[in-house]
């Protein structure tokens, strides 16, 4: 028997890279760089969104 794929819809905002780092550019005193963790607010992290039709809304 074939096995069907499941469909993940990918977050259309940030395109599947739901977490960057940015490198402020300043460093710690031990020499390493601030790095800022920015995920995105749309899908909260995850890279995926719910299909419309799955979501709840109400009671």
């Amino acid at each position: 028997m074939p096995q069907h794929a499941r469909i993940t819809r990918v977050c259309r905002d940030c395109d599947g890279f739901a977490t960057a780092a940015i490198t402020t550019g300043t460093r710690h005193r031990d020499g390493t760089r601030v790095t800022l963790r920015v995920t995105c607010p749309a899908c909260k992290g995850t890279g995926t969104t719910v299909p419309a039709g799955v979501v709840r809304a109400g009671r």
